[in-house]
């Protein structure tokens, strides 16, 4: 720790050895800087505020039926290209810049400064600010003006340009669509009228026609037989009627239509005997009915009979008369019919499923153009309505738009610019030129004592030597030099006193204003 004091001590001594060259250094450098500082040019920063409200009244209203421009990211967009050099070249056209410099390279330095000093900063979610410097505070505030009417021209105009070349795109597509679609209509027209008789029925294919038609041939087969059956069992019915009727085995023998019901009866009394007993209820029912039907045929035997003889002697039937044969007669025609109608059927069917086979290797070809053709009917038909849907969707976006603006532009504060200068910071700066005027002097100093060392001490003088310094002797100043010492002290102090002074005296002449005549001579001449 002594070491470090002795260290500390020993260039404190070295410094004040050399202290008229550090007040030389300090007043140089504090000069010059003051002068520096005094002279420059008086920067003026004008400034504005702009809120853009991007949340209107028609936006939730419209959502899902217009096209959602996303006000957020225009505003992003206008704010980010703002300063773009069609912009740029705009502003400086604007101002009157842009007649200062004609010259190519003159140009491009002046909108390179403007590109630096015009500043657009977003205070708060929705809110701007944009600041310029200038030293002509008018040229500042008209700089500011510009750029707050550019801003607004692209922030209007923009949603306006993006929805006309929405618009013409969706019109040039619709108009393509068109073309396509009729196009695809007269294909597909064509292709209709050139396999006239081959196309498929809607919703089946070949394979499925060719199902259907088979399926359709075995129901109709099957109804032929069972119609052939039962006209074969009318036709041997009817001869042995006849039969019967000939031989005149009488009316007893004559089978009735009410016999056939009669036996269906007895069969299913006798699957109930099997499950239940005499006395179950539905056995009792069932006998009594069969008892009734015996009673009712044994009456039509007794008609019948009485109408065969009749027949017999030759007399007139009854047109009440019951006749089975007759009944027989008139089942077999219709069965003779439906037989006809069936064999027409079936032979329908059999040509149809021949025309099917021989067409194995068109049919499905022409089945497969055809859905190509559909498909690309379909799909240009979608794109076409989508599109249109989707031009109406701007359309509504565009009328709302006409009625009120997507995005709300509000200047909250105008262009202004201060009374006084906003830069640069000459009182901060004073300070700084003269702390740094003193660092320089005591650094000078330090210097020198490194570069001319001394020995002000016996620990030293031991250090560097390597040998034991028994005492050593004080220097005695003799009166006339002792007061020149002390003059040259007061001296010193004065100098810097008077530094101090110099310092104070720049601050309050700057407070008051009066420098600023001095630039204004200074920059006008």
């Amino acid at each position: 720790m002594n070491d470090i004091i002795e260290l500390v001590l020993g260039y404190l001594r070295g410094i004040w050895r050399n202290r008229w060259y550090a007040m030389v250094c300090a007043w140089l450098v504090c000069i010059l800087g003051w002068t520096v500082v005094c002279i420059l040019p008086d920067q003026y920063q004008a400034s504005a505020r702009v809120f853009v409200d991007t949340q209107t009244v028609l936006r939730p209203v419209l959502q899902g039926l217009a096209v959602d421009l996303n006000p957020n990211a225009q505003v992003e967009v206008i704010t980010r290209t703002l300063f773009s050099r069609p912009n740029l070249e705009k502003i400086a056209q604007l101002t009157g810049l842009d007649a200062q410099d004609n010259e190519p390279e003159a140009r491009e330095r002046m909108l390179m400064r403007l590109q630096q000093r015009i500043n657009l900063e977003k205070s708060g979610p929705d809110l701007y600010t944009i600041l310029y410097e200038n030293p002509d505070p008018q040229l500042a505030k008209k700089m500011v003006q510009t750029v707050v009417s550019v801003f607004e021209q692209n922030l209007v105009g923009n949603t306006q340009q993006s929805t006309d070349t929405a618009q013409r795109f969706l019109e040039q597509q619709i108009g393509d669509y068109e073309l396509r679609l009729v196009e695809a209509e007269n294909h597909l027209k064509e292709f209709k009228i050139k396999n006239a008789g081959r196309m498929p029925s809607e919703g089946q294919t070949y394979y499925t026609r060719m199902q259907q038609v088979a399926t359709d041939l075995e129901s109709a087969r099957l109804e032929l037989a069972q119609a052939e059956n039962r006209r074969n069992v009318l036709q041997q019915e009817l001869d042995r009627s006849q039969r019967q009727q000939l031989k005149g085995e009488g009316a007893q023998t004559i089978v009735l239509p009410i016999d056939g019901r009669i036996q269906e009866l007895e069969r299913k009394l006798s699957d109930l005997l099997v499950q239940y007993t005499d006395r179950h209820p539905d056995v009792s029912i069932l006998r009594q009915t069969i008892a009734d039907l015996k009673k009712q045929r044994e009456q039509e035997r007794v008609q019948y009979a009485a109408s065969f003889a009749e027949g017999n002697s030759g007399g007139a039937r009854s047109p009440k008369t019951y006749s089975f044969l007759d009944e027989l007669k008139i089942k077999l025609a219709e069965e003779e019919a439906s037989i006809a109608s069936l064999q027409v059927r079936v032979e329908e069917y059999k040509r149809r499923h021949r025309e099917l086979q021989d067409q194995v290797n068109v049919l499905p070809q022409v089945e497969a153009e055809l859905s190509a053709l559909n498909r690309d009917y379909d799909i240009n038909r979608k794109k076409h309505d989508d599109l249109v849907a989707r031009r109406e969707a701007l359309r509504l976006s565009e009328q709302a738009e006409q009625s009120k603006q997507e995005v709300n532009y509000r200047v909250v504060d105008p262009p202004r610019v201060p009374l006084r200068p906003t830069s640069p910071k000459r009182l901060l700066l004073m300070t700084l030129v003269l702390v740094v005027g003193l660092g320089a002097g005591v650094g000078l100093a330090l210097l020198l004592s490194q570069l001319w060392p001394t020995f002000d001490s016996r620990r030293s003088l031991m250090e560097s030597t390597g040998i034991p310094v028994l005492g050593s002797v004080s220097m005695m100043l003799s009166p006339p030099a002792l007061h020149r010492e002390r003059r040259l002290t007061v001296a010193y102090v004065s100098f810097g006193g008077m530094l101090l002074v110099v310092y104070a005296g720049l601050i309050v002449v700057e407070r008051v204003g009066l420098l600023m005549v001095v630039r204004v001579a200074f920059w006008g001449a």
